[in-house]
């Protein structure tokens, strides 16, 4: 595709889905929380840490995987849950599947997505992993458990960082909320979208109509435009011992995402959890939030050694991946970088902007003298304080 062969870099990505996607569907994506500070942290975070060369380093065998729950991956991440792939190009959650399956990468299902779960395990293949947020009718929550389940999915990544929702004033001037209720601004933005409306809305009307919360139980399964479902609450009374039944519940890797300190950490494990991941959300959830990488530290004092470790929000290059491995994650995760992939490609853009992050960090690795992850270490850091 030509867009694509104009993409060197993530942020190339990031220009060329925003041409081509509707002002509403991209900055649902791209932006942040209230003024956004948490967003632009998350960058400054990963922007300070400056790393140490070491040359005249035999670096002829290198191997750029990694080994996580026992499985070799290709690249030391993965794909994280986003919920807006569906609206960035047709079945986008299956092409980022697909991506994630051909490189070698997990790949995370949102709860929110559009495409059913069931598509996903017959037709993606790869590692396969199902994020969850809990709702106040837990019951249906574990229906949606219990598909995973059922399907085999390797992995359930329980979100907890959104019980009281969250203030995004974006969406609410784009006009874009689901349902959505037709106004001026938002249907004037489609119609100087023309090739988003075609390819997207317009194919995915014409092959299974109005998307839609295609994993939600019927009760809650809200087309969205003009759906009349009713909107779940989340378990705003969710603690511990809901991660403890969850444990009980699901028989495969259970990993508790949005921790963000030493406490939280140490009782995710304390409660079962195989794996946290350190996260603000991509500065989506609270603006006030620690940076994911100035958290990293700590949760590794804490459990390091005792769990599975994984860091996203804010990663934009491989180096910024090289400063999680170095600080003591396990692996990361990636979301916003791959949905600028998605939206301009679909699946050949998702595995465009994996293989861009996946050489970047090779590069990075090389100007270490590094030639595996497990060579990685504080070492690399230019300065001891490197937050």
């Amino acid at each position: 595709m030509a867009a694509l062969d104009r993409c060197y870099n993530i942020h190339d990505l990031r220009t060329a889905a925003k041409k081509k996607l509707p002002k509403g569907v991209f900055d649902f994506l791209d932006r942040g929380t209230e003024e956004e500070v948490a967003l632009a942290d998350n960058r400054a975070a990963f922007n300070r840490i400056k790393l140490k060369t070491c040359f005249m380093v035999d670096l002829t065998e290198r191997d750029m995987g990694t080994t996580l729950f026992g499985k070799r991956m290709a690249l030391p991440f993965g794909i994280g849950p986003t919920g807006i792939a569906g609206l960035c190009w047709h079945q986008g959650e299956l092409a980022l599947a697909k991506a994630a399956a051909k490189i070698g990468i997990p790949f995370t299902l949102a709860t929110s997505s559009f495409t059913p779960i069931e598509t996903i395990a017959r037709e993606a293949g790869g590692r396969l992993w199902y994020q969850l947020y809990m709702w106040d009718e837990v019951d249906l929550s574990y229906q949606m458990i219990a598909k995973a389940r059922d399907l085999d999915f390797e992995a359930l990544v329980v979100t907890i960082d959104s019980a009281l929702g969250r203030v995004r004033e974006h969406n609410e001037r784009n006009g874009f909320a689901f349902p959505f209720k037709p106004n001026a601004r938002a249907i004037t933005d489609m119609a100087l979208h023309p090739s988003w409306l075609v390819s997207v809305l317009l194919k995915s009307m014409l092959q299974t109509g109005m998307p839609k919360n295609a994993n939600y139980p019927p009760k809650y399964q809200r087309m969205i435009a003009w759906g009349d479902a009713p909107k779940p609450k989340r378990h705003a009374a969710m603690t511990w011992k809901d991660v403890e039944k969850l444990r009980q519940f699901w028989p495969g890797k259970l990993i508790i995402k949005s921790i963000l300190g030493a406490k939280d950490a140490r009782l995710a494990v304390e409660h079962g959890a195989d794996a946290v991941v350190v996260s603000n959300h991509g500065g989506r959830a609270m603006d006030s939030a620690v940076p994911s990488i100035e958290a990293l530290p700590e949760v590794v004092a804490e459990v390091g050694g005792k769990t599975t470790i994984l860091l996203d929000s804010g990663i934009r290059r491989g180096s910024d991946i090289v400063k999680a491995l170095a600080l003591g994650a396990n692996a990361c995760l990636i979301g916003r970088a791959t949905l600028y992939g998605i939206a301009t490609g679909g699946q050949a853009g998702a595995e465009k902007a994996i293989n861009i992050l996946g050489g970047e960090y090779e590069k990075t690795m090389g100007f270490l003298g590094c030639r595996h992850v497990g060579e990685l270490s504080r070492e690399i850091f230019a300065r001891p304080m490197v937050i």
